[in-house]
């Protein structure tokens, strides 16, 4: 038996996930211990930047986001129930269904920049620093 039970992934479905999966896969005995987060940001999180960003956008992003979880649950015999769309800010949308699934670890990837964000992206140093549960951040390269 391996040490956790119920593992949240949370993946960006239009980056190199294939790592942070397999990673995750190779922590538990069923592939029905994860379940798989993806968050759409909210229109006001571009609306400083971009002008032309209206719900219909984000709404093609969701789904697209939804065919793309349901392609790679299928693919690797996760349950398509355990696969989760929020809309909101990442690291809040990640620590809530955290809570609510009852996950004793979150699995993230990052790509690391500079200083601190050499060894953590935005997204996965705010996972870490606000998550009740272990997390495993896993360098995409």
């Amino acid at each position: 038996m391996k040490q956790y039970q119920r593992i949240l992934v949370a993946i960006d479905v239009y980056s190199e996930y294939d790592q942070v999966l397999k990673r995750a896969l190779s922590l538990v005995d069923k592939a029905s211990q994860l379940s798989v987060v993806f968050v759409t940001l909210p229109a006001t999180y571009f609306q400083p930047y971009v002008n032309d960003v209206s719900g219909d956008y984000i709404a093609e992003i969701h789904q697209q986001a939804k065919m793309s979880l349901n392609n790679m649950a299928k693919k690797n015999g996760i349950p398509t129930n355990q696969l989760y769309l929020p809309i909101g800010y990442a690291a809040d949308e990640i620590h809530t269904l955290a809570d609510e699934i009852k996950a004793d670890l979150i699995v993230i990837g990052t790509h690391g920049r500079s200083g601190l964000k050499l060894l953590l992206g935005s997204t996965a140093n705010s996972v870490l620093h606000g998550a009740k549960q272990d997390v495993l951040a896993v360098r995409i390269v």
